[in-house]
């Protein structure tokens, strides 16, 4: 795992998309075409405002897959994470190759089938993810399945991932928030060549600091990213103010 620390989100944001940029780039030149895993949310806006602008992209050579979406809701949904991306990033780049996005308000077991199926036919150069709260990676709330090697699975949101959802302005109330979510499965994000994990904000602190400093476990899901061959963790120095190695240390410009 490979961290780096800045002294505010959007310093973060910048470098994390820049390396994320750079990854597409250089599978795009080894392949002909790249494809990658895009998370919502708000540790990832000053990410995305940033990679949207970053020039010479061939978009057009790349297909992008959705990490996970709420069971139940529309695309019209203020948290709908289909908007989310279509409004953050599809809409202000060319075309892609192709974007597959979760239909969260279909059947969930048969989106999940239909989705299985689309990406057991690519290999993920590069995925944008977070870590929640609570420690999820994706929509994977402890204790998350370390096993399963289902793609996309149907989940179960625990109080922490919703309050979380709820304080960050998405849901009004707590009951607003939907109990269940189609999510990327472990296994299926750690296939990815490359993960591109941005993840600002005091309120994260206690989970940065279990996903690098704690053993591995699915009591911090995010953990398991230490067993990944090129994992970049890009922190800010709220975030990354509990970690042993990076708690008042120094920080990059």
């Amino acid at each position: 795992m490979k961290i780096e620390v800045f002294p505010d989100k959007d310093a973060l944001g910048i470098r994390a998309a820049e390396s994320g940029a750079q990854t597409i780039k250089d599978a795009v030149s080894r392949k002909g075409h790249a494809e990658i895993i895009l998370a919502t949310g708000a540790s990832q806006f000053e990410m995305l405002a940033r990679l949207v602008t970053i020039p010479d992209i061939p978009w057009n050579l790349v297909t992008a897959f959705h990490l996970d979406e709420y069971i139940g809701i529309p695309d019209t949904h203020p948290a709908s994470f289909r908007k989310y991306l279509r409004e953050r990033f599809a809409a202000k780049v060319p075309p892609l190759k192709d974007f597959f996005f979760i239909e969260g308000d279909r059947d969930p077991r048969k989106e999940c089938a239909k989705l299985n199926a689309l990406i057991s036919g690519y290999a993920i150069d590069v995925a944008f993810v977070g870590i929640g709260e609570n420690g999820h990676l994706a929509f994977n709330d402890p204790p998350a399945d370390f096993d399963t090697t289902d793609p996309y699975l149907v989940v179960d949101l625990d109080d922490a991932c919703r309050k979380q959802q709820m304080g960050e302005g998405w849901f009004r109330s707590l009951e607003d928030v939907p109990r269940q979510a189609i999510s990327m499965g472990i296994n299926q994000i750690l296939k990815s060549d490359t993960l591109i994990v941005a993840v600002p904000d005091r309120r994260k602190a206690n989970a940065v600091k279990g996903a690098v400093d704690g053993p591995v476990t699915n009591l911090c899901p995010s953990s398991i990213m230490q067993m990944h061959q090129d994992c970049r963790l890009f922190l800010d120095k709220d975030s990354a103010s509990l970690t042993k190695r990076f708690g008042g240390s120094s920080l990059r410009g």
